[in-house]
């Protein structure tokens, strides 16, 4: 056991997707080589399949959930880790994210209202899609 620690101590790099799953920027690594295949995922500023190796100092930008991610590798890791490790792992480069509370509920109706009508009904389709 001890041996597989120091040679995961001495790793110098690994393929994005397993990266990718390692620190919990995608759920499973077949999720993060989807990305990958897709083009949702760049290393450095260039296109990455989900072979490329990524190494400390690399900066990576994917889009997980609904945003984008824009991380800077600080420690390769190739099995999935726990979430205070994972977090060590990389440094977010990406912007803030903004927060629900100051945005107001775009379908919010007032309470006691009642049913919407054919009219409300079809504005919230406008707004919505």
């Amino acid at each position: 056991m001890r041996e597989d620690r120091s040679v995961e101590a001495e790793l110098t790099s690994t393929r994005v997707d397993r990266w990718l799953c390692a620190v919990r920027l995608h759920p499973t690594r077949s999720s993060a080589a989807d990305a990958c295949a897709g083009g949702h995922v760049r290393i450095n500023g260039a296109p990455a399949k989900a072979s490329t190796a990524v190494k400390v100092g690399d900066h990576v930008r994917t889009f997980a959930g609904d945003r984008e991610r824009i991380v800077e590798v600080v420690r390769v890791v190739e099995k999935r880790v726990g979430a205070a490790i994972a977090a060590g792992c990389l440094i977010d480069r990406g912007p803030p994210v903004a927060t629900g509370e100051s945005l107001p509920p775009v379908f919010a109706r007032e309470r006691g209202s009642g049913r919407p009508t054919k009219r409300d009904r079809r504005s919230l389709d406008r707004l919505r899609g």
